[in-house]
């Protein structure tokens, strides 16, 4: 779950690079306004002062995350015939322990020392450089190159180097307070399992730990073939020490994660030819490193070259970037950012973040990690499971494996309470492992076992390791996985910022542009004017639309047509159905697209089927325009005026 782990990089209003300064200016405040009018998004329970962190979507916003979601599953799971399940957000506590994250998703927090406001230490620490280098008194070149590194890799510092920071800046609390030295803070809520609170649980910082879990099984239900991909979309949870920035830092989130699983040895994929030649551009680590920016490449070249690890990450990236694309989100503001070591999850071979160009900057909203074989085997270990899929050989071979003797009796004996945890290790080892055992028994006549902190010494007379033969058919092995997780919240504010709009005729109209699958209304139906006859029309209009499953929304407030336009244009509708005059004497209505603003007349019963393939981009507003007539409200007006006369 790359996008959300602990303590790494996030929202980075600081150090813009210069081909930054080409992306489009984006209007936040005016964005906020349309969405807070509109009820688009909201603060959580804001009648009770609202909770950082938590937020809640009306129906607008609600459409288009269900949207993107439908959008997501048809570009990934059934595209590459993926495995989907759903695993519960009530996470026991011994799972997160294996996977690391109960001693390793964690960020450091300063606290006010008075009042006891507690902040995420590198968050606040970019928040006062940049007031500092904004000063009308700025610091010195010198200083200012200082501060810009500080910005650029204080996310990942220790406490040691935070703490000399803080200290060398004087950096205070918002009220002037001093601060504490940094602390470790655990992000993961806790909870109680159960009346009795002796079973502790979390609710999950990230999804993927439910489809380790039950990767056997889900392997079972694959007809035993590798590779393969299980996704899932899901609520996950992070206690966010001092979340800020809306949508993109929250407590409360959406992830749809992909877990591919593939052989260690093997990374290809085979539809990696589909997107090898598509241009993409990358920040490499030692990019980075050396304050250099990002390059366009190849998937194929960047593969070859080793710069993407393999053929299924770089598959992955690419099918990301053009999801991101189709989603509304300019080209010229997507990158792959690289992680750098320091920076990389406790699970990760490789990472890349895809990043989104926006008012805040650049903002990861995808990554893309090679887990290896972590959590499988961590699990595996910790649950004695045996997590390996089978591979065929082409030819039987025989193979040395190993049977371990233990005298239960002698063993109960010498150990007594502690001779049951020593059984258990013992039945759980691997070949690996027996081997391993044999050969110093047979050199020492005594072996060493570590079990939860404490050694024991076993001797021959104990256990005994044999050896035999075997032919085998096939072999066996532990999955690597390659993750694409995507914060959908992220992704939806990207949507918002880069699909909205000003119209150049009048600055005060704004609109929402979204490719028409996703809009998270189809079309509007809208009477001229409020004359009995129209109005009858619209149950008709909406019972053909519904038939095609277009969703509609009604307006037959008797304003203006103009006025309810815009209204329509604010919602991010793109197709505008108005019943006129003409509407009762030849059964058609005129269709208006929202970008454009332009219009043509289309027979009624047309409109579900044309609508339908428009919104799952099958037909596209060009090819509507040159099939049905061209309808200009103007020369409209200047006919019924002639016809008066």
């Amino acid at each position: 779950s790359q996008i959300w782990k602990a303590g790494k990089r996030g929202i980075m209003e600081s150090n813009v690079p210069k081909q930054a300064a080409q992306k489009p200016i984006f209007q936040r405040k005016k964005l906020e306004d349309l969405m807070k009018r509109k009820f688009i998004i909201t603060p959580a329970y804001q009648m009770y002062g609202g909770v950082a962190g938590l937020y809640d979507l009306g129906p607008i916003g609600c459409a288009l995350k269900h949207n993107l979601l439908n959008f997501w599953r048809n570009h990934f799971v059934l595209e590459e015939d993926m495995v989907e399940f759903e695993g519960t957000s009530l996470t026991p506590e011994s799972v997160l322990k294996t996977s690391g994250h109960v001693d390793k998703f964690a960020d450091y927090m300063v606290k006010d020392v008075k009042t006891g406001q507690c902040l995420r230490a590198d968050k606040y620490l970019q928040e006062q450089l940049n007031k500092l280098k904004n000063k009308k008194k700025k610091p010195s070149a010198e200083a200012l190159k200082e501060i810009d590194k500080i910005l650029e890799e204080c996310e990942d510092y220790g406490k040691e180097e935070l703490s000399q920071i803080f200290k060398k800046y004087n950096i205070k609390s918002e009220l002037g307070n001093d601060l504490s030295e940094p602390l470790d803070f655990n992000l993961i809520f806790q909870t109680d399992i159960g009346p009795t609170g002796q079973y502790k649980g979390f609710l999950r910082p990230e999804t993927a730990q439910g489809i380790f879990i039950n990767f056997k099984k889900m392997l079972d239900f694959n007809n035993g073939r590798m590779p393969f991909a299980s996704a899932q979309i899901g609520s996950a949870f992070r206690n966010e020490i001092s979340p800020r920035s809306g949508l993109l830092r929250l407590r409360e989130f959406t992830i749809a994660e992909i877990e591919h699983f593939c052989e260690p040895k093997d990374k290809s994929h085979k539809k990696f030819p589909t997107v090898a030649e598509m241009t993409v551009p990358l920040l490499t680590a030692k990019n980075q490193l050396e304050n250099k920016g990002e390059f366009e490449t190849t998937f194929a070249k960047a593969v070859e070259e080793k710069i993407i690890g393999n053929q299924t990450l770089a598959y992955f990236m690419a099918r990301t970037y053009l999801f991101l694309q189709n989603c509304g989100i300019s080209k010229d503001c997507i990158r792959f950012r690289q992680h750098r070591m320091n920076e990389m999850a406790h699970y990760a071979q490789d990472c890349w973040d895809a990043e989104v160009y926006c008012s805040y900057g650049w903002i990861e909203i995808v990554g893309h990690a090679d887990r290896a074989c972590y959590d499988l085997s961590k699990h595996a270990k910790a649950c004695k499971e045996d997590m390996t899929a089978p591979k065929p050989l082409s030819q039987p071979r025989q193979e040395t494996f190993y049977r371990l003797k233990a005298d239960k009796k002698v063993l109960g004996q010498a150990f007594r309470k502690e001779a049951g945890p020593i059984f258990k290790y013992l039945d759980g080892l691997e070949e690996a492992e027996k081997k391993e055992m044999k050969e110093n028994l047979e050199k020492d006549g005594k072996v060493k076992i570590e079990l939860e902190e404490k050694s024991y010494e076993l001797t021959k007379d104990q256990i005994q390791v044999e050896s035999y033969e075997k032919t085998v058919m096939e072999e066996r092995y532990l999955p690597h996985v390659i993750e694409p997780s995507f914060g959908i919240d992220r992704i939806l504010y990207m949507i918002l910022e880069h699909c909205f709009k000003i119209r150049e005729i009048e600055e005060s109209r704004t609109y929402l542009v979204f490719p028409p699958h996703i809009a998270p209304v189809k079309s509007s139906v809208l009477p001229l004017i409020s004359h009995p006859d129209m109005l009858a029309k619209v149950p008709e209009i909406r019972k053909l639309l519904i038939a095609h499953g277009i969703s509609n929304r009604v307006d037959d407030s008797g304003q203006t047509i103009g006025r309810r336009y815009a209204r329509t244009d604010e919602l991010g509708i793109p197709y505008a159905i108005t019943i006129d005059d003409v509407t009762l004497k030849d059964k058609t209505v005129t269709l208006r697209e929202i970008n454009s603003m332009a219009q043509i007349r289309i027979p009624i019963d047309e409109l579900g089927p044309t609508l339908q393939k428009v919104s799952s981009d099958l037909l596209s507003w060009k090819e509507i325009q040159d099939k049905y007539p061209k309808f200009d409200p103007q020369e409209a007006k200047e006919e019924a005026k002639v016809q008066i006369a």
